[in-house]
This record gives C-alpha cells, structure tokens and sequence, in this order.
C-alpha cells in the first residue's frame, strides 16, 4: 500500500462512485476524512459485490460473507484480490471494476487506521454486510417479485444500511471533534439514526420501479393487501400503490427533519453544512417524487447534478447557517 493508491480510492474512485457524499467529505476537516470515506468505499465494495448482476445468489452470499470476514481481520485481506474471478460477468460500471480492483489497498488501509478508528469502521460495516446478506435471503432466489413482509422489516432494513451509518457518523465526529455539538451524543446519535434510515428510505421509494423489475420490493407487503394488491400487479396498477409512497414520503420527510436538526446541533459551521447536504438533496427528491405520484413505478426520479451544485453552493453563500439550512430544507421539501 502506498500513499498514492490511497489518494487514488480518497479522490478518483470515491468520486466515481458516489456524488453527494463525496460533496459532504470534501468539506469535512481532516481527521473525519479517512475513516469515513474508508467505510463509504468498503460498504459501496460489498453492495457491489451483493448486486452483481448476472452472478448466483449463492455465490454472491458467499463472497459477500468472505469479503465481510476480511474487513473484520477473521480472514486474510488477500481473499480480496481472488474476488474478480469469482464473478461472471464482472460488474459493467467501470467505477465499479476499479473500486473492486483496489479492495487489497483499501483493507491494507483499514489496518492502518488507529485502534479506535478501525474498531468503528468494522463495527458499522458489520451491521451494513448484515443488512446486506438479509437482502440476498430475502430476494435472491429468483421466484418473481418478493416483499418485505411488515414495516418493522423495512425499518430494520433502512436501519442496517443506513441508520447505523448516522449513528457511526457521530461517534467518529465526537472522537474527533471538541465540542462538536450543542447537544448530548446520545442524543445526536439517536437523531443520527433517524436520518441515516430516512436517506435510505429515500433510495427505496426513488427506486421502487427498478427494484420490482429485479423481483424486490420493499413496499411492505401487509400495506400491499390492505388495498388488495400483490406485490407482482404493482407495475400493472401502479396507481393504486401510490398511498403507501405517499405515506412513506411522509415518513422520509420526517427523519430528514431530524437530520436537519442533527445539523443544526452542530457547532462548526463547515462540519454542519457537509452534514446538512444529504438532507437537502433528500428533500427535492420527495418533492419530485410527490410530483411523480405513480410515475415513480415507470421512471427513476433523481436530482440532477446541476441542482446538487446549486444547493450546495447557495448553502455556502449563507455559511450554513442553522436558520438558513432550515428555510432552504423548508423549499426543497415544497418546491414541485
């Protein structure tokens, strides 16, 4: 591992394969940088790797779990450099190949990393690779189109990919950080929690359409029947889904509320608009899913990058102000 492969996953790579998170880690102080953006790249590795299209599930669980097992220092970190072969074909994306190709270097990274710091960088991807392997069980057999079965599944879902990333956030922030917020930590981790799974339900309800032509959905199958739908007629009667994405915008707004006011705690003023920018683009987002209405089964809804850069921008030009995150969120979630 040199300096220079690292600077490689730190810029060219984690730049490739993410756009508003790459935002936020750029205006981060430095001490946050390498641990986060680390856990981003091996969690964005292992999604990859559980995605693979054209790949079994079975063989997909596997590597999956042995690529897990090296991120936690159970298995050699070389088991990583024998992933390529294992699929067929390999991911198409070109970030994709280059993020794979350079997992050795980012394990060696992990090791590098102090104590403390590694010990939370495998404790969240230890819940992330969890939520992860739940999804081929649930999904992965091929036998047309699947549900979660409840709303506590789908919350336990959001939670494992992503509610334990904002509560990762916070201990990494408090670590490093004086006097990082004006509330409590476990106050902020419990609102961190809250925003993390927001941002994920954010992803389920823009994706909703792709998701059910790959045999997933995540619309909890109990709010299904209550209208005297299946999962597999969704696409055939999108209209009448429409209710469960509308209550479920309802539910996203309210957590990315609660990362508004995460945000809003935070006392450095740099630290609160990199903290602040997912929530934002979350809000467009619902105000264009909201203005998709059943729509959102037939395109994918997505916030293009001209707006991000205005966001972020006119976000900069007010220093992130707590009263002017507020009202700009306030916009984003009315704007049509």
């Amino acid at each position: 591992m040199t300096a220079r492969e690292i600077d490689r996953l730190r810029g060219p790579i984690l730049r490739s394969v993410s756009r508003s998170f790459y935002l936020s880690l750029r205006i981060l102080p430095r001490p946050l940088r390498d641990p986060l953006s680390l856990a981003y790249l091996l969690a964005r590795a292992t999604d990859t790797i559980a995605d693979a299209p054209g790949s079994e599930p079975k063989l997909r669980a596997e590597s999956l779990r042995k690529l897990a097992s090296a991120i936690q220092g159970t298995e050699p970190g070389a088991i990583a450099a024998s992933l390529r072969t294992s699929f067929t074909p390999w991911p198409s994306e070109e970030a994709e190949r280059a993020l794979l190709d350079a997992l050795p270097v980012a394990l060696d990274w992990l090791d590098s990393l102090d104590a403390r710091d590694r010990a939370e960088v495998r404790n969240v991807l230890r819940k992330i690779n969890q939520g992860q392997l739940l999804d081929l069980e649930r999904f992965g057999n091929g036998e047309g189109i699947r549900a979660l079965p409840t709303a506590s599944e789908l919350d336990e879902y959001t939670y494992l990919v992503a509610g334990c990333v904002g509560e990762f956030w916070t201990r990494i922030c408090f670590a490093h950080i004086r006097n990082f917020s004006n509330r409590p930590e476990p106050e902020m981790r419990e609102l961190g929690g809250q925003y993390g799974k927001a941002l994920q339900l954010v992803n389920v309800l823009r994706d909703a359409g792709s998701d059910l032509r790959q045999g997933r959905c995540y619309l909890p199958a109990e709010e299904l029947h209550s209208l005297g739908l299946k999962p597999g007629k969704i696409l055939e009667d999108p209209e009448r889904a429409e209710p469960i994405i509308r209550r479920w915008c309802e539910k996203a707004e309210k957590g990315l509320t609660a990362g508004i006011d995460y945000a809003c705690a935070i006392r450095s003023r740099r630290l609160r608009l990199a903290t602040a920018l997912p929530a934002l683009i979350g809000a467009r987002t619902l105000a264009l899913l909201r203005e998709a209405g059943a729509q959102v089964f037939e395109r994918k809804v997505k916030v293009t990058r001209a707006e991000v850069k205005k966001i972020l921008t006119s976000s900069a030009i007010t220093l992130g102000s707590p009263r002017s995150l507020r009202k700009k969120f306030q916009h984003l979630s009315r704007r049509g």
